[in-house]
């Protein structure tokens, strides 16, 4: 008797030890518990802490640490294996999949939405339109003065805004909107998020900044059809002329179709081959809730489908 006593103890000290044993790698995380970092592009930092919200809501034993930062940072995270997410407006160079591959690791990028960059003005800037051909020779420095856009306008220097050097915004501007030309260093500043770039233009008649169109969002407008009050939204063409024809704002029905100019994707990073608790928070975000989440954000989700209405512009 006393021998099988014995032979019991030894069994459940057995499986006690088993169940506290960590994984060699330190992580302890599952698909829907535990406690991650992620890094995301600071552009999208309304719909990301949103989605982060609504998912430990659903799972409230899982808790996600967002890092706000540059989209460069964010990548930068991902590939030394300080994160395993990371939310980007691009897919990984061959580059950098090969460091992955080289250490056998295999991410995946997976699209998770259809955003656009922006442009605002002060509200007390009359010109709303504006194409893509003028942007460009703003940003490059070919013309420095609203006059020279616009011969009727009563503002002086155009002064340009960005939220960093390091976002996917300046990446964006430099490689599709000026064709890997240099910006000139003189009218165009960076200052360190979207939220300064509003302040900022807001404030300053003769600024035009460019941000992201998650920051537009007229919060207290269910419908997605107005922006900020604060600030006035251009309407842009991708013909070197803009007209009211041919230009459009961005709207979530013109990103859906294609018509404004300046969108660009959202993707998933995701390296975990454990498939745990990021693999969990990445599958909801391309779930049917967290798509409903983008849907209604004003972004295009990449599997829900979109409902477009007709309305009149202001």
């Amino acid at each position: 008797m006393k021998k099988q006593f014995w032979l019991i103890g030894i069994c459940i000290l057995g499986i006690l030890a088993a169940c506290n044993r960590k994984p060699k790698d330190g992580l302890t995380d599952t698909y829907t518990s535990g406690v991650i970092a992620i890094a995301a592009d600071e552009s999208f930092q309304p719909i990301v802490q949103e989605e982060i919200d609504v998912f430990e809501g659903v799972y409230p034993l899982a808790g996600i640490v967002p890092r706000y930062t540059t989209e460069v940072e964010a990548i930068n995270l991902l590939l030394k294996d300080s994160v395993r997410l990371a939310i980007a407006t691009r897919t990984l160079t061959e580059e950098e999949m090969n460091s992955f591959h080289s250490r056998k690791f295999y991410p995946r990028e997976i699209k998770l939405a259809t955003d656009g960059l922006a442009l605002i003005v002060n509200r007390q800037n009359p010109d709303s339109l504006i194409s893509v051909r003028d942007i460009r020779r703003i940003l490059t420095g070919e013309v420095k003065s609203w006059k020279e856009v616009y011969p009727g306008s009563s503002l002086k220097d155009i002064r340009v805004v960005f939220d960093n050097r390091n976002s996917s915004t300046v990446r964006f501007a430099t490689d599709s909107i000026c064709g890997g030309k240099p910006f000139s260093t003189t009218e165009v500043k960076a200052l360190r998020t979207n939220q300064q770039v509003i302040d900022y233009v807001a404030q300053t008649p003769d600024a035009i900044g460019v941000i992201g169109v998650n920051w537009l969002g007229n919060r207290s407008d269910t419908t997605n059809l107005s922006f900020r009050n604060e600030i006035r939204v251009m309407a842009v063409s991708a013909e070197d002329v803009a007209t009211p024809e041919n230009s459009y704002k961005p709207y979530q029905a013109y990103l859906y179709y294609g018509d404004y100019p300046l969108a660009r994707p959202i993707y998933v990073l995701l390296n975990d081959p454990r498939n745990a608790l990021p693999w969990g928070f990445a599958s909801f975000l391309t779930s049917d809730r967290g798509q409903r989440i983008i849907l209604k954000s004003g972004l295009v989700p990449a599997t829900q489908p979109v409902r477009v209405v007709n309305v009149k512009d202001e």
